[in-house]
């Protein structure tokens, strides 16, 4: 081995011993990566069509390569570096960390070009990394002996049935279309019962830490009752979808849940701080959460709005942002960084929401101008968003003089 292929050796090396001393260090830019790159893959490069896929259509791939892929990494990423904190326990790191993104990764080669043949070693794999999930949020809970992450491993836990269905569904795929839908988009929405959860438990520190930078005081205390009725109706809402409700019945449904979601906005209403861009997007993501749920159960009720364009509010407005937000956040409280988003993670803030607008507009309100969504600039926008956050966090992500363990 040269000289030069030894120092690039020796690079990669610490940037992957780097990576591995904490979850988010790994998981945040492989889920920015991926939420970037597959959408424009599908939408631009494949043409809507993926090259090896010749039953399960790519539409079905789209929405779960999203969900499980993009934001199961961000999931993982999450997980593995909050529960640590909140619990004062050791945190995952090094070999447990590159077990989970060998067992997330390699369902991302099959999902990439449609290859419908590695799908059920895909699906173990996908299985396999929920099921630690849930495993590691047990122990931890047991050995405890707290009651405080049951909230997380009962939705991981619905997450975990909602895939077992759609990879089931997806053996049988011509006889199982309408099964591989129903759970694709019931996966969907036990991750906004994730972010319910995970906004209430990120927020409030947050909003603290705006209010007074010392943390010498807590002035925010948030209504207990805001805590946990959006992720609450969202479950209530999934359980009638199980079971096979009326339109009518889940139309109401969708709405409570999606108004329970705006009443956390109220939270952001903290006087001249209001403005801070933290404070904005944690708002933001609660908001667009709920706009989206209220519109799928306007649709449900009878309102003429495409089913699709609630979804995507929800879920590219509302989980989309509240992803990025905690990418953000966690990103700079977990490296030491002072609090404060600069002017390029605002951007792509902005570019995600405009990624959002362009896709649902035309579908709500359509005008001669914009009759159809143009897809190719909903994901040119998209990958901004994600990309951006790379280019601007990368650099103390991967830097060793950044292993801050204060947290958020």
């Amino acid at each position: 081995m040269s000289t030069s292929q030894s120092a690039r050796f020796e690079s990669l090396s610490g940037t992957l011993d780097v990576l591995s001393d904490e979850g988010f260090r790994l998981f945040f830019p492989l889920a920015a990566l991926h939420a970037a790159l597959w959408p424009f893959l599908w939408a631009v490069i494949y043409g809507f069509n993926l090259p090896l896929a010749t039953e399960i259509p790519p539409g079905l791939w789209h929405v779960h390569e999203l969900i499980i892929g993009s934001f199961g990494a961000a999931l993982i990423g999450f997980i593995t570096t909050a529960v640590p904190e909140w619990t004062d326990t050791p945190r995952l790191r090094g070999r447990a960390l590159f077990v989970f993104a060998g067992l997330w990764g390699f369902p991302r080669i099959a999902g990439l070009v449609g290859l419908e043949s590695l799908g059920p070693i895909a699906a173990v794999c996908d299985l396999a990394w929920l099921a630690l999930l849930v495993a590691y949020l047990v122990q931890i809970s047991l050995g405890k002996q707290s009651t405080r992450l049951i909230g997380f491993v009962f939705w991981i836990a619905s997450l975990f049935l909602a895939e077992a269905v759609t990879r089931y569904a997806f053996l049988d795929i011509a006889n199982r279309m309408e099964l591989a839908q129903r759970a694709s988009h019931l996966a969907g929405f036990i991750f906004l019962g994730i972010l319910g959860i995970a906004l209430a438990r990120i927020t409030v520190p947050v909003t603290n830490l705006v209010l007074d930078r010392t943390q010498e005081t807590s002035p925010f205390r948030p209504h207990p009752g805001r805590m946990n009725l959006a992720p609450g109706l969202v479950a209530v809402l999934i359980g009638a979808e199980v079971l096979g409700l009326s339109q009518q019945t889940t139309g109401y449904l969708f709405i409570a849940a999606g108004a329970a979601f705006m009443d956390r906005v109220a939270e952001a209403f903290i006087g001249k701080e209001i403005v801070r861009a933290e404070i904005l997007a944690l708002a933001g993501s609660s908001a667009f959460a709920g706009i989206g749920l209220i519109l799928i159960g306007a649709t449900h009720l009878g309102a003429p709005i495409p089913e699709l364009a609630g979804l995507h509010v929800a879920l590219m407005g509302g989980l989309g942002l509240g992803v990025l937000t905690v990418f953000a956040i966690a990103g700079l409280r977990h490296t030491g960084q002072a609090l404060g988003l600069v002017r390029q993670t605002r951007a792509a803030m902005l570019f995600l929401l405009a990624a959002m607008v362009v896709r649902v507009l035309p579908e709500i309100w359509p005008t001669d101008l914009l009759s159809s969504p143009p897809y190719a600039l909903v994901s040119l926008l998209w990958a901004a968003a994600f990309l951006l956050w790379v280019k601007v966090y990368w650099p103390f992500i991967r830097d060793r003089s950044t292993f801050q363990h204060d947290g958020c």
